[in-house]
């Protein structure tokens, strides 16, 4: 069972810091780039940057939360989701984008 967890790229869980800009405040985040490719996957599903997603996701949680404790975690856990849901429902793959225009 290991051997499923252990024989993965190590590319994939390595490190690496992006800078950004969030709330008119500069900021780095640093992920694995697994979850990068997947955020940069969402971002182009979207018809996005990933720029563009990632501010838009911040402003949404600010605005429906009022704050964002660990947006970093907050993304690792919002690839989770898109991960799971792509496993379970491969029609999403096809589907129109995740974010409502209008939100």
């Amino acid at each position: 069972m290991c051997s499923l967890f252990a024989h993965q790229p190590q590319r994939d869980y390595e490190s690496q810091t992006r800078s950004l800009r969030l709330g008119g405040h500069c900021t780095s985040i640093r992920l694995e780039l697994a979850f990068w490719d997947t955020l940069e996957e969402i971002a182009a599903k979207e018809g996005m940057s990933l720029a563009k997603f990632l501010t838009t996701l911040h402003n949404e949680v600010l605005d429906h939360h009022g704050e964002v404790n660990n947006f970093a975690s907050l993304l690792r856990c919002s690839c989770l989701i898109y991960r799971s849901k792509s496993a379970a429902l491969p029609e999403l793959r096809d589907r129109p984008p995740i974010l409502d225009a209008a939100e």
